[in-house]
């Protein structure tokens, strides 16, 4: 079973950037699709960008494109997330997931979780 665990959130200002890493306890971590969520305040858990097994495909919701990165590090078990020009609604508990699964957006296909890392940015 692949432990996730995330690290990197903070309290940033408008315009400021964030990286989050991800690290798995698992070296099969390889033969996943890694993804991030971000949940804010009353709202439900969103998509915001997954990476594929080989690193070469990525997927970004709309909100984030052109502002977020995501990048895999498998000689570390490592997956990140560059965030650039943040926003206050970009404010969550942003949560790395993995799964052997396909290409999904919906939170229920992924297997395992981190516990989650608060980004916090004041307008």
């Amino acid at each position: 079973q692949v432990q996730l665990v995330e690290s990197g959130g903070g309290l940033v200002q408008t315009g400021g950037s964030l990286k989050l890493s991800c690290v798995a306890s698992d070296r099969t971590f390889t033969y996943n699709l890694m993804a991030w969520f971000r949940q804010a305040p009353g709202e439900e858990r969103d998509f915001v960008a997954a990476i594929s097994w080989s690193g070469t495909s990525t997927l970004y919701t709309e909100s984030v494109k052109g502002r977020f990165t995501i990048s895999r590090d498998d000689a570390k078990n490592t997956v990140n997330l560059q965030m650039n020009s943040l926003r206050p609604e970009d404010t969550a508990v942003y949560y790395c997931a993995a799964t052997r699964g396909s290409w999904d957006i919906d939170d229920s296909s992924y297997d395992y979780w981190g516990q989650g890392t608060q980004v916090t940015v004041s307008s």
